[in-house]
């Protein structure tokens, strides 16, 4: 496959199961995107946890957020690499992922049993007081908890691009060109008097 000199063609560098499953587990920061009434997209970010391949986060019931998303449950999150915990293991996969999905308000018992000890582990796994404190913060009477079921993923994988452009990699390795490399680069490309790829 002919790569262009700017290295446009990225759709071809995505993760697999086992590397979104490490991804997700270890980095520690989400941003959830969401539309405001009037179309505004917007996006804050949380610490979350990765649980039954949906992405769980919790904030107060009160925010603009929570009903900007009760009215539409559409959103997007993004993950990167770049928000690896201290804790996480070295050989990690780099790059990140921006998951378009549906989310679910939870306020049950059962999902704050489970929910508000994982995440307050997960942010100080060594640290047991803080442990306890934050999993004290976040349980009260106000906060809600999402789920976000994803229904898209949209990845770059930082180091198989890296190795594709030192020439490490075979093509064999490299993920399918999708639609926006395929077709859509294409055609801008001949709109700009440029030889198609």
């Amino acid at each position: 496959m002919a790569q262009t000199k700017e290295h446009e063609i990225v759709s071809i560098y995505p993760f697999t199961d086992e590397e979104v499953d490490q991804l997700m587990t270890h980095a520690g920061e989400a941003v959830l995107m969401w539309a405001t009434r009037d179309g505004w997209p917007v996006g804050v970010t949380h610490a979350f946890f990765w649980k039954d391949g949906k992405i769980w986060l919790t904030f107060a019931a009160h925010r603009h957020r929570a009903a900007a998303i009760r009215r539409d449950p559409r959103v997007s999150v993004n993950v990167s690499s770049a928000s690896y915990m201290p804790s996480a293991p070295k050989g990690l996969p780099s790059g990140a992922i921006t998951f378009k999905g549906t989310a679910e308000f939870l306020d049950d018992d059962a999902t704050k049993a489970w929910f508000y000890p994982a995440l307050a582990k997960k942010v100080s796994p060594t640290n047991e007081a803080f442990e306890t404190f934050f999993q004290n913060l976040l349980d009260t009477p106000l906060r809600t908890i999402v789920a976000v079921t994803p229904v898209k993923r949209i990845m770059y994988n930082a180091g198989m691009a890296n190795r594709h452009m030192a020439g490490t990699i075979t093509e064999e390795e490299l993920g399918e060109r999708l639609e926006s490399d395929a077709v859509r680069m294409n055609a801008l490309r001949k709109e700009k008097g440029l030889e198609p790829v």
